[in-house]
C-alpha cells in the first residue's frame, strides 16, 4: 500500500486555490477523443486513495515514473471527480499532464487545464456514485484543516447534494471569521460611516440594527441576539445574498459558522455540534447527521439601503462598531472590490442563464408553504415599479421600493396599493395613507399588515439554487 504523504504547504495551498475568474475560463471547443465506457458500479479503494494523495506531496525517494505507471494502470471512471478536485494541487507538471490525459480518455472531453470547465461538464452529467469518495475528500481536506475531515468522513449516505459539487473555497473553518455578539454603537457614535455607505438593516421586536457592508464583507456572518431572538446573519459575498436566520429550529439551537466550502458558488455553513454542512440560501442541512430530519431555519427580512436613509428612518438604530477584534481595512468598497467590479465569477455553477447578468441583483421570494415555487424579481424592474403586487400561489405580496432601491415586502390582505409617497408612506386605492415600518404597514384606523420574509441575491446565485425559479425583469 502506498504511504499517505500529503503534507500541504502554504505555497501549495496557494497554487491550488480555486479563485479563477470566469473570464479566464470560458468554455473551450471540445476536442472529441475516444472515451472508455463509464460504469455505474464505482469504488475508490484504499490503494486508489493513497495513490491520489501521494502524488500531491511526493516523499523522499519518490519515483515519479513508477507513480505514473501506477496511475495509468489503476485509473478508472472512479478517479474522475477526485482527479478534477486535486489537479491544481499536483506539484509535478508531468503528473498533471497524465491526469489531464486520463480525464480526456475516460470522458471524451477536453477542457485543457481549466478545472472550472471540467467541473461544469461533470455537474451536467449524471452523478457518479463512488464508494469511498466521501472518505477520499475527508483525507484530502484534513491536510488543509483537520476540522474538515468530520464534514466528509463516512457521510456519503447522508448527502442531499452531490459530493463533487462541494468545493473548497480557499479558507479554513471560520477562516473568514464570523462576528459573534459584536459590539454595537449608536448612530451618533458611528462617525466612520458616510451617508452613501451601504448597510444591511434589520428590525426585530423593536430592536433596530445596521450592519455595514464594508464590515460584513470581511466576515460574511454575524451571530447576534436581536429583539430577544438568536440569529445568524449570513452574507455570501460571492452570490450576493444577505439572509437573517433564526438559529433555533424544532426547539434546538444551532451555533453556526463558516465551513470553508462552497456549493454552486454559495458558501456552506456548518453547525458546531454535528459539523453538518448547511445550504446557505435554503437554510437547510445538506450533508451530515442533521439531514433528512425536516430541519430548516426560519428566515427574516433584511433591508439593503444607505446609511443616510436608514439612520433618518431609525435615528435610534444601533450599528456595528469598528472594534470587531480583527484588523481589517474596513473602508467602503475595499473588500471584494475586483470581484464586485465585473460580471465574472470566481467559481462556476452548473448553469448559465443570460436573461440577466450574473451579478444583477434580484429580490428573492420563497415561502415554506410552497416549496416548489420560487420567484426572482430584478431590482431594476422594482426601481421602475416602486409599488409592485403579485403572488406565489395563494400568498399575495406587495413590494415597496424607495429612492435608494431598498425593498420591503408585505402581505396586502386584499388591500390594493397604488403609490409610494415622497414622505415614505404608501397610498391605497381607497385613499388611505399607510405608515411604512420595517415590521408592518399601519392604516389610519389602526389596521396592520405584516412584513413577509425575503432577501436579495445575485441572479446567478439564486438561479444556481433554484434553476426553475420564475423571473420578472
Amino acid at each position: 500500500m502506498l504511504k499517505k504523504t500529503l503534507l500541504l504547504t502554504a505555497p501549495l495551498l496557494l497554487a491550488g486555490l480555486a479563485y479563477t475568474t470566469y473570464a479566464q475560463t470560458q468554455h473551450k471547443t471540445v476536442k472529441p477523443v475516444q472515451a472508455a465506457p463509464i460504469t455505474t458500479d464505482l469504488t475508490l479503494s484504499e490503494d486508489d486513495k493513497d495513490l491520489l494523495l501521494s502524488i500531491l506531496r511526493p516523499s523522499i525517494g519518490f519515483n515519479e515514473k513508477q507513480q505514473i505507471e501506477a496511475l495509468e494502470s489503476s485509473w478508472t471512471s472512479a478517479f474522475i471527480p477526485a482527479g478534477i478536485e486535486i489537479y491544481n494541487f499536483i506539484p509535478s507538471s508531468e503528473m498533471r499532464g497524465v491526469v489531464l490525459r486520463k480525464l480526456k480518455e475516460s470522458t471524451g472531453q477536453d477542457y485543457g487545464s481549466s478545472m472550472n470547465d471540467w467541473y461544469r461538464w461533470l455537474w451536467n452529467e449524471p452523478e457518479l456514485k463512488i464508494a469511498g469518495y466521501d472518505n477520499f475528500k475527508a483525507e484530502f481536506y484534513r491536510n488543509i484543516d483537520p476540522k474538515f475531515e468530520r464534514y466528509f468522513r463516512d457521510r456519503a449516505g447522508s448527502a442531499e447534494i452531490r459530493l463533487d459539487e462541494i468545493r473548497w473555497g480557499g479558507v479554513r473553518q471560520d477562516g473568514i471569521p464570523p462576528l459573534r455578539q459584536p459590539e454595537m454603537i449608536t448612530a451618533q457614535e458611528a462617525d466612520y460611516l458616510e451617508d452613501d455607505n451601504v448597510v444591511f438593516g434589520i428590525e426585530v421586536n423593536g430592536d433596530v440594527r445596521a450592519y455595514p457592508k464594508r464590515i460584513l464583507a470581511w466576515h460574511e456572518m454575524f451571530v447576534d441576539t436581536v429583539g430577544g431572538t438568536d440569529f445568524a446573519g449570513v452574507y455570501c459575498t460571492l452570490c450576493g445574498t444577505v439572509i437573517l436566520y433564526e438559529t433555533e429550529a424544532k426547539g434546538l439551537p444551532h451555533e453556526m459558522g463558516t465551513s470553508g466550502f462552497l456549493y454552486r458558488s454559495n458558501k456552506l455553513m456548518y453547525d458546531k455540534a454535528t459539523q453538518s454542512l448547511w445550504n446557505t440560501i435554503k437554510g437547510e442541512p445538506v450533508l451530515g447527521p442533521l439531514t433528512g430530519k425536516d430541519i430548516a431555519l426560519t428566515h427574516q427580512s433584511v433591508v439593503t439601503t444607505t446609511w443616510g436613509k436608514w439612520k433618518k428612518l431609525h435615528p435610534d438604530t444601533k450599528v456595528l462598531s469598528l472594534n470587531t477584534g480583527h484588523r481589517r481595512d474596513y473602508g467602503e468598497g475595499v473588500a471584494y472590490h475586483e470581484y464586485f467590479a465585473t460580471d465574472d465569477l470566481m467559481f462556476h455553477t452548473p448553469y448559465s442563464d443570460h436573461r440577466l447578468k450574473n451579478k444583477q441583483e434580484v429580490l428573492a421570494l420563497r415561502f415554506k408553504e410552497f416549496p416548489r415555487e420560487q420567484l426572482a424579481i430584478s431590482e431594476k424592474f422594482l426601481r421602475k415599479n416602486p409599488v409592485y403586487s403579485g403572488n406565489i400561489k395563494d400568498q399575495k405580496f406587495v413590494i415597496l421600493t424607495d429612492e435608494t432601491g431598498a425593498n420591503r415586502v408585505y402581505d396586502p390582505q386584499g388591500v390594493t396599493f397604488i403609490r409610494y409617497r415622497r414622505d415614505g408612506n404608501v397610498l391605497d386605492l381607497e385613499g388611505n395613507i399607510w405608515q411604512v415600518a420595517e415590521s408592518k404597514l399601519t392604516a389610519p384606523d389602526g389596521r396592520t399588515l405584516e412584513r413577509l420574509p425575503y432577501h436579495r441575491a445575485f441572479w446567478f446565485g439564486w438561479h444556481a439554487t433554484y434553476p426553475n425559479s420564475k423571473l420578472i425583469k
